[in-house]
């Protein structure tokens, strides 16, 4: 008889063909499964953000994700940059992909431009993108310039004050290149005051004008500006008190140690108002933060930070994550805690590395899920499944806390699937948190361990899915989105509200995967 193990039959006890075979090698040396170009620059869109990785550098990114925006038609390359803005929040890569549409289908960009360049960081970040030369042209061109115009045109003064913050290039540089016609004297003195020509003192909106009052008599009440405008003078700590009600949301969590030391919460009232503010349920649901941006926040607030402050960034967090799904079954959580994931989660960019690192969303991923599934199973991994007993009960922020902070060794995807085949484990969900950069477990030849251990799972547990959670732009996974009537494995990349949307269609049995989902976006 030949080797059983090398000629098994084709056939799983589950129905489905032979385990697809690799086809690439992932950044970390082992043998992967390539995304699709479609679903490639998908997972670029929203996990990309154009800085250094643990395996690959800025300039690797732009590459690869230029390269796959290429070899698709340029309306997936729209529905992409929508997708990304909307769904994923993202920044830089929307506005790289306008720039590509902008050379590939200069028709289907108007639209799409103004879905996506939708305030000011984005109108400048799409001409920085658009001078510098990578997707092909070092200037705007005709029809960008005048969508750039046209978005200047119709601005308000508030959004031009807010896009007003910033340099490289800054907002006074476009006015100057595209030459924004002035509907009013306001505007026009604005446009003068901005670039330092003469200008109609008389003619000034009023919040400049306002600015301009104060910093010649600081004794005069705070002009209504953006903050970062202010917050280069010598305040008092009433001032600060007062920007502390007057801020956007997300800088007032930003800036919660700044207010500590500069003694805004030794002002009466002021203390109870921040924390009204952080908690508020609308508020929170309008601005849509990103889940570990408020953890991160609970981290770092020093002890200045007023107790009833910190509760309510935690109420901020708990709000930020109403949108888990509630699975069904018996569902098994797996975050990556290896060291590759130690890496900062938006990669390493000179002035501009988040402290938030790939562990810390997936820990936070388990957390909330253990949260929201109180049955849920957490097998962190890095060479082996890390043994680690938490509390459904506990604070997200305590479980996720206690999850990042083990781990650190090679990465071994298929580790958690092994216990549960071991343990012979009866499973309905399995969700993988990961850079997808397994290496520990890696075969010479065939499918991964990850799909070996899967089809084994799936031969006692027919009906059970896997989802793997991308959250970095690397282009391949361990376990490829099922093909044919076989729905039971999907990839999806990024972390927002988006992400938890796509796992519960798919957990709760709707057949469609995430380059199906992305497909749905109208352009």
């Amino acid at each position: 008889m030949a080797n059983k193990n090398l000629f098994s039959s084709a056939l799983s006890s589950f129905g489905a063909k032979i385990l697809p075979r690799t086809d690439t090698v992932n950044q970390a040396g082992g043998i992967a499964y390539a995304y699709g170009p479609e679903a490639l620059l998908a997972q670029l869109a929203v996990t990309g953000t154009l800085s250094d990785g643990f395996y690959g550098s800025a300039q690797d990114q732009l590459a690869k994700a230029l390269e796959a925006a290429w070899a698709v038609d340029a309306e997936w390359v729209a529905k992409c940059a929508i997708y990304a803005r909307q769904s994923g929040a993202m920044k830089d890569m929307p506005a790289l992909l306008i720039a590509v549409l902008s050379m590939s289908d200069p028709d289907l960009m108007v639209p799409v431009f103004k879905r996506v360049i939708d305030n000011g960081r984005m109108l400048r970040t799409f001409v920085q993108i658009m001078r510098s030369g990578q997707t092909g042209r070092t200037s705007l061109g005709s029809r960008p310039k005048r969508l750039v115009r046209e978005w200047l045109e119709n601005a308000s003064t508030r959004q031009l004050m807010q896009a007003a913050t910033g340099n490289d290039p800054s907002l006074a540089d476009i006015v100057k290149m595209v030459h924004p016609a002035p509907a009013s004297a306001e505007r026009r003195a604005f446009y003068g005051w901005l670039i330092g020509k003469p200008y109609d003192v008389a003619a000034l909106p009023k919040e400049i004008a306002d600015f301009e009052a104060w910093k010649a008599d600081r004794s005069r009440p705070l002009p209504d500006v953006p903050f970062e405008w202010l917050t280069a003078f010598d305040l008092t700590a009433r001032q600060w008190a007062v920007l502390a009600e007057r801020v956007g949301w997300q800088a007032l969590r930003m800036n919660l140690n700044t207010l500590a030391r500069k003694g805004a919460f030794q002002i009466d009232g002021v203390t109870a108002m921040v924390a009204a503010r952080l908690a508020e349920p609308e508020a929170v649901a309008r601005v849509k933060p990103m889940p570990y941006q408020l953890m991160t926040a609970l981290t770092q607030v020093g002890d200045g930070v007023p107790l009833a402050v910190q509760a309510a960034l935690e109420q901020a967090l708990d709000l930020s994550l109403a949108s888990v799904p509630r699975l069904a079954g018996n569902v098994v959580v797996c975050p990556d805690v290896s060291g590759s994931m130690s890496s900062p989660a938006t990669g390493w960019r000179k002035g501009a590395t988040s402290v938030v690192r790939c562990v810390d969303i997936a820990a936070l991923v388990a957390a909330a899920m253990l949260r929201s599934n109180p049955q849920t199973r957490v097998l962190p991994f890095e060479n082996r499944v890390v043994g680690l007993k938490l509390d459904p009960n506990a604070r997200v922020a305590v479980n996720a806390a206690k999850l990042a902070g083990v781990g650190g060794g090679g990465t071994n995807v298929s580790a958690p699937l092994a216990l549960l085949n071991r343990e012979r484990a009866r499973v309905d969900t399995v969700v993988i948190v990961s850079d997808n950069e397994s290496w520990i477990d890696n075969r010479r030849h065939g499918a991964t361990a990850t799909m070996a251990e899967w089809k084994q799972l799936k031969a006692r547990n027919p009906g059970a899915k896997l989802i793997c959670i991308d959250i970095q732009p690397y282009g391949s996974t361990q376990a490829p989105d099922s093909k044919g009537d076989r729905k039971d494995v999907m990839n999806v990349g990024g972390f927002s509200d988006a992400v938890f949307d796509a796992m519960a269609r798919f957990a709760n049995g709707e057949a469609r995967d995430w380059v199906g989902i992305v497909n749905e976006v109208e352009v």
